[in-house]
């Protein structure tokens, strides 16, 4: 199916399983709907399985949108208790389209909690409550994690009650946008290849043209994908130790529930203890749209550069390379434990930025960037924050494991695929790349092209699915096509004003540019990295003139909500007529908020404030003992705090 088939049966509003080869646009293909509903104002929830398919969605996890955490099961108490949570029920009830990415990596369990969630707040026993449901993935990536001794027919999402229950229309992308055709110079196109281990039709053809590749030259910016951890960091150390350059040493900061704190260590691909030369190759880790990189830009470690800290936020901006004004090197966090004990005995106070040394990488495209801090976060459903992860984002990047890659497009790759032992792992790291020019294969045994035979069954009905709903929708005229779309749109509380649907295209339009200056902006002025924390504020100042939502500007701006009223606040204090009265609430709860302002600041708790003096909203929302949800009470301090 082609992808504009799959968007008209996405726009009619049917539940629909987005799936395909790697590198078949389903991604491309959910950001055009996402786009599509957001124009339309239909209230659409962004959400993956796993924190890092997430970041490329700019959205969050399933797990966090719906309330479900990591729970298998969920009792009567617990579904009244998630019912009661105010700001869960109004984005669960608000919600009219849900699109859940990689959902292979879903438990079946965890589907069927979700539409179990939705139903009970929703109050409608139809699947998922009701709503839109949007499911994309390949099955034939890797399973899902579950309990010791399960099987993957206990595993896949597609073997759920609430998975047969939403009657999935099966939309399977057919178009190939990351492998580069090679028919032409006569040899076997890796896409032929791909598709023969997915049909499990592997030819003697297939296998010599892969065997070939062992004394092929790639790239020496090649990427090593091995199955095993233990090969992928004695790699990576020996390399790192045969580096004579600078040594620079990050180590990471961590806050909240200890549990939750080692799941997002899990989740990002980067190390506590971080030791960095100049000359190593690394890979970025998250995305950051203001740096033009994203989860899996490759580049070298050229250098360090002195940036400011500002300990009100993790973002860094280039300063002047004064070895007097810099402190030691290491990154922030790595105070000693006799200087945290200190400070957090002092009365809360401003304190001013400090100056450290980040990594400076030159990308494989040649430009080079700051290595900015990043934060990793867990909240729960009222937004506070339960578990917080600092640091430097990247790793070490001679070689990574196959399980670490999924997602990643790839220019070259060693691969070594000779202790494969999980099915799919060798169509995972083959399906990385866009040709057979960028592979050399070191090896492999007799698991390295199978793949789960239940997958594949499945497989195949949904191709058949697919090919019957494509047949279907081709009978629909133009005409009957549109009025589906149209009733969707108006079912889901949407609007047709064409004059919001141009608004929005012209925001989208104005973002792209902004991003396009800054990163031209930035390559131009090749190791002097522009002053991000000005262009950063400038670029959300410009949209909240358009007096935009806080919602619609951290779309527009590809940011969090909170990050947003950070930039917002800090705007603010700079122009206390900052036009952003379109966002203030009500008077009944900015007085509720200013009270509790009033009277914490008076008791003056140590425990009460933040280290940069500011008030935490644990105590603000207890002390108001009503249902004002943290997001409403960092926006109301905003206009309260001077």
């Amino acid at each position: 199916m082609r992808q504009s088939s799959a968007l008209d049966i996405l726009k009619t509003g049917q539940n629909v399983f987005l799936t395909g080869s790697a590198g078949s646009g389903k991604t491309y293909t959910l950001n055009q709907y996402i786009d599509y509903l957001r124009a339309r104002r239909v209230p659409v929830a962004v959400t993956a399985s796993t924190g890092i398919a997430a970041t490329h969605m700019n959205g969050t996890t399933i797990h966090s949108w719906s309330g479900i955490g990591i729970k298998d099961e969920l009792s009567d108490r617990d579904l009244a208790n998630l019912s009661r949570k105010q700001f869960l029920a109004d984005r669960l009830k608000d919600t009219a389209v849900l699109i859940i990415d990689e959902i292979s990596m879903l438990h079946a369990k965890q589907l069927n909690l979700v539409s179990q969630v939705l139903k009970y707040v929703r109050k409608n026993d139809k699947a998922f409550g009701g709503i839109q449901v949007v499911v994309a993935g390949d099955f034939f990536q890797l399973p899902p994690i579950g309990s010791k001794g399960e099987t993957n027919r206990e595993k896949f999402a597609f073997m759920s009650e609430a998975w047969l229950e939403a009657k999935f229309h099966i939309c399977y992308l057919s178009e190939q946008h990351r492998q580069v055709s090679e028919a032409a110079n006569g040899g076997l196109d890796l896409d032929d290849i791909l598709n023969q281990i997915r049909r499990q039709e592997v030819s003697f053809e297939a296998i010599a043209a892969l065997e070939a590749t062992f004394d092929q030259n790639v790239d020496i910016k090649r990427t090593r994908l091995y199955t095993h951890n233990l090969n992928v960091n004695k790699i990576n150390d020996k390399e790192l130790a045969a580096l004579d350059g600078e040594m620079m040493r990050f180590e990471a900061t961590a806050t909240g529930d200890s549990k939750l704190v080692e799941t997002l260590k899990k989740t990002v691909r980067t190390q506590d203890d971080l030791v960095l030369k100049v000359g190593a190759k690394v890979m970025f880790i998250k995305n950051n749209s203001e740096l033009g990189v994203s989860n899996g830009t490759m580049g070298e470690l050229i250098g360090f550069a002195a940036v400011k800290i500002d300990d009100k936020d993790t973002s860094a901006d280039l300063i002047e390379d004064d070895e007097e004004n810099a402190e030691s090197a290491t990154a922030k966090g790595t105070k000693s434990k006799a200087k945290k004990d200190k400070e957090s005995k002092e009365k809360p106070k401003d304190k001013k930025p400090t100056t450290q040394k980040m990594p400076v990488v030159r990308l494989n495209s040649g430009r080079e960037v700051i290595a900015e801090i990043e934060e990793w976060i867990i909240e729960d459903e009222t937004g506070d924050v339960l578990a917080s992860y600092q640091q430097v984002p990247l790793c070490l990047a001679w070689a990574i494991t196959i399980h670490k890659s999924q997602g990643m497009t790839l220019e070259a790759a060693e691969i070594d695929l000779s202790r494969t032992f999980e099915l799919g792992q060798g169509y995972v790291a083959l399906s990385r790349l866009k040709s057979l020019a960028g592979l050399q294969l070191l090896g492999m045994n007799d698991m390295s092209l199978q793949l789960d035979p239940l997958a594949r069954g499945a497989d195949k009905r949904f191709l058949a699915l697919s090919e019957e709903a494509d047949a279907n929708y081709a009978m629909l005229d133009e005409e009957s096509m549109t009025q589906a779309h149209e009733k969707f749109i108006l079912k889901s509380g949407g609007t047709l004003s064409k004059s919001v649907i141009e608004a929005y295209a012209n925001l989208q339009k104005k973002r792209r540019e902004q991003q396009q200056a800054q990163i031209e902006k930035k390559q131009k002025l090749g190791n002097q990295v522009s002053d991000k924390s000005d262009s950063t504020l400038l670029a959300t100042r410009l949209l909240l003139e358009e007096s935009l939502s806080i919602a619609e500007i951290s779309q527009a701006r590809q940011l969090s909500q909170s990050t947003i009223m950070r930039h917002i606040a800090e705007l603010k204090s700079q122009d206390p007529s900052l036009a952003c009265d379109h966002l203030r609430p009500n008077d009944e709860v900015m007085t509720a908020v200013g009270n509790a302002y009033v009277a914490i600041r008076v008791a003056n708790n140590p425990n009460d404030f933040n280290d940069d003096g500011s008030i935490k909203l644990r105590p603000i929302f207890e002390h108001l003992r009503q249902a004002i949800d943290y997001n409403t009470i960092r926006l109301a301090l905003i206009f309260i705090t001077p």
